[in-house]
C-alpha cells in the first residue's frame, strides 16, 4: 500500500511549485548544462530528462554545484528507460541507484515510470523519499483509456505525486484526462495530461480542472513529448499562471489548427479588456467530438475553421440570417441553458474594413471568388446595398453566387471595360508559397481600393501590384481581425480592443505594427454591426 505521509521534499515544495514544468534535454552534459543556466533565467521548475545522455551520471558533480547555488530553482530529475518510451537502456535497479545519486546531487523530485515502481519494494522507495520526492509516471503513447483504473494502481504505490499521461486521439480524450484530475486531484497530488495535437488543450486546461503543474519545452523545437507548447507560450499568450476554476474557456476549431494566430489575438483581447478567459486551438475534424467537448468542459464559445464551417450548421439550435444565406457558420456561442447559437462574422470581417474608407451604399464592388469568404463578402456588401460583382475560375459556380445574391456575375475578359471602386480577392490565390500568385495581373486592376483577404503573407502580389499603380490597398490581416473582433462583441458584450488585437496579429507574424497598421478614423472606429 501506498504511504499517506508525504516526504519532507514533498510537504515542502508543494507549497511552491509553479504553475510549468520546462522539460529540457541534451545529447551531452555540457549543452545539457547550458540549457540548464538558459532555462532558470526564466523557469524555477525544470524536469531534466537524463536519459537522453549517453552517459548521465557524468553531469552529477556539474549539477550538484547548479543546485548549490541556484536553492530557488526546483529540479526533476528523470531518466526513463527504454520500456517506458525513454531512451535509458539500464536496468529498473540500475535507473534506482541513480535516481537515488540524482537526490543527492540536489533534484528535489525524482521521477519513477510506474513499470519501474512496481519492481521496486516498498521500502526502496520509501527510502528515496526520505531525499527526495517522488513522482510516480504513467505513460501511454497510443490512446487514453482505464484512466480511474490507472490511477487508482498507480496509489497503491508509496510516492508524492502521480503523474498519468496519455495520447490524445480526440478531443473528447482531453475531457477524460480532466475528470480524472478535478475527481482525483485532491485526494493525491496529480499531474495529468494528453499528448499530441488534439491533446494540446489539456496542457493548458489541466491545471484549471487540478493538475499541480503543465509541461512545456524551452522554446519551439525543444519538445520532449507530442503537442507540448513553449513555456513563454504557455505564460504570455495563454496567461497560464491566471487560470484559475472560474476561467472561462473559448477556442478555435479545425483542422489543421497549428497554424492559427487567433489565440494570440483572442487571448491579447481577454488580458486588455481583464476577463478572466482563456481561448484555446482545437484539433479536430468530427463536429460531433468537438460538441462534446463543447458541453462537457464547458467551452462558451467557438471560432469555426475550416472543414466545419458548413458541416456545424445542422447540429445548433439556431444561426443567425446571415450565416443561413452563406451556408457557413465560423462562430458558436453556447447559451447558459447548453444551447447552442451560430454566426457568420466573415462578413463584418469584409464591412467594417471597408466602412472605415468608402460610403458602401452604391459602391462599385468586384468579389473574386465563390467559396466560404466570397459568399460571405458578397452578401453582406449586398445587405449594405453595394452594386456587387462576382467573378470566379469556374464560370457556373460564380454565376450561382451571382443570382443568390441578386448581384452581377462578370467573366475575366469583360473587366477591361469595367472600373470599381473596390477589387476583394477572396480566394487563396496568393497564399505563402514558393511562388508569389496573383488573382489579376496589374492591367486588370481598374479601382480605388484593392482589399486581399488572404493575410500570410501580408504583403501580398496583388497588393505589391496594387501599390506599385498608386492604389490604396486593405490588408487581409483587417479582415482577419475585425471578424475576430465581432466574435469577441458576441461572446462578452463588450466592445472589442481592436487596435491591440492588430498589434498582436502583426507581432505574431514578425510585423512591425506602427509601419503595417491603419489607424482607423475614431468616427468610423465606433460603428458596429
Amino acid at each position: 500500500m501506498r504511504s499517506e505521509t508525504p516526504s519532507f521534499a514533498a510537504r515542502f515544495l508543494r507549497h511552491r511549485l509553479p504553475r510549468v514544468c520546462v522539460a529540457l534535454f541534451a545529447p551531452t552534459p555540457a549543452e545539457l548544462m547550458e540549457k540548464i543556466e538558459a532555462a532558470a533565467n526564466e523557469n524555477s521548475l525544470l524536469e531534466l530528462r537524463l536519459d537522453y545522455l549517453a552517459q548521465p551520471a557524468q553531469i552529477l558533480p556539474k549539477l550538484k554545484q547548479f543546485a548549490e547555488f541556484h536553492r530557488d530553482i526546483v529540479l526533476v530529475g528523470t531518466c526513463r528507460r527504454t520500456v517506458a518510451g525513454g531512451k535509458f537502456r539500464g536496468s529498473a535497479a540500475s535507473q534506482y541507484e541513480f535516481l537515488l545519486k540524482l537526490a543527492h546531487a540536489g533534484c528535489q523530485l525524482v521521477d519513477i515510470e510506474v513499470e519501474t515502481a512496481k519492481s521496486l519494494k516498498n521500502r526502496e522507495i520509501e527510502k528515496l523519499r526520505q531525499v527526495a520526492g517522488v513522482i510516480v509516471s504513467y505513460h501511454d503513447f497510443r490512446a487514453t483509456k482505464k484512466l480511474d483504473e490507472i490511477w487508482e494502481e498507480m496509489r497503491q504505490i508509496p510516492a508524492d505525486y502521480l503523474k498519468v499521461v496519455s495520447t490524445a486521439k480526440s478531443l473528447s480524450d482531453n475531457v477524460k484526462m480532466l475528470r480524472l484530475l478535478e475527481q482525483r486531484s485532491d485526494a493525491v497530488s496529480t499531474v495529468g495530461v494528453c499528448m499530441g495535437e488534439a491533446g494540446i488543450i489539456s496542457r493548458i486546461l489541466n491545471v484549471r480542472s487540478g493538475s499541480e503543474f503543465t509541461f512545456a519545452s524551452a522554446q519551439r523545437g525543444e519538445e520532449t513529448a507530442p503537442g507540448q507548447i513553449a513555456a513563454r507560450v504557455l505564460r504570455d499568450v495563454y496567461r497560464i499562471d491566471m487560470v484559475d476554476a472560474a476561467t472561462k474557456v473559448y477556442g478555435v476549431a479545425g483542422d489543421p489548427i497549428g497554424h492559427s494566430l487567433s489565440p494570440q489575438m483572442m487571448n491579447t483581447a481577454f488580458r486588455r479588456e481583464n476577463i478572466n478567459a482563456v481561448y484555446v486551438p482545437l484539433q479536430t475534424h468530427d463536429v460531433k467530438d468537438l460538441l462534446n467537448c463543447v458541453r462537457e468542459i464547458p467551452i462558451q464559445g467557438l471560432s469555426i475553421t475550416m472543414p466545419l464551417k458548413e458541416k456545424i450548421l445542422e447540429q445548433l439550435d439556431k444561426t443567425d440570417a446571415i450565416s443561413a444565406k452563406v451556408g457557413a457558420c465560423n462562430t458558436l456561442i453556447r447559451s447558459q441553458d447548453g444551447k447552442l447559437y451560430g454566426f457568420n462574422t466573415d462578413v463584418a470581417g469584409v464591412v467594417r474594413p471597408l466602412e472605415q474608407r468608402v460610403a458602401l451604399t452604391g459602391a462599385r464592388i468586384l468579389v473574386i471568388g465563390a467559396g466560404g469568404a466570397a459568399r460571405a463578402a458578397v452578401f453582406g456588401l449586398k445587405e449594405r446595398h453595394a452594386e456587387v460583382w462576382v467573378m470566379n475560375r469556374t464560370a457556373e459556380k460564380g454565376q450561382k453566387l451571382a443570382r443568390q445574391a441578386h448581384a452581377h456575375y462578370v467573366s475575366r475578359p469583360q473587366l477591361k471595360k469595367l472600373e470599381f471602386d473596390v477589387i476583394i480577392n477572396a480566394t487563396p490565390v496568393g497564399m505563402n508559397s514558393s511562388r508569389p500568385q496573383s488573382p489579376l495581373e496589374e492591367s486588370e486592376l481598374r479601382a480605388r481600393f484593392v482589399f486581399d483577404m488572404v493575410y500570410n503573407p501580408i504583403d501580398t502580389r496583388l497588393l505589391k501590384m496594387a501599390r506599385v499603380k498608386g492604389l490604396q490597398v486593405i490588408a487581409g490581416t483587417e479582415m482577419f481581425v475585425h471578424q475576430g473582433a465581432r466574435q469577441f462583441e458576441i461572446w462578452t458584450g463588450k466592445p472589442a480592443p481592436v487596435e491591440e488585437m492588430h498589434r498582436a496579429v502583426l507581432h505574431a507574424m514578425g510585423h512591425t505594427p506602427n509601419m503595417l497598421m491603419r489607424e482607423p478614423a475614431p468616427a468610423l472606429e465606433a460603428r458596429r454591426m
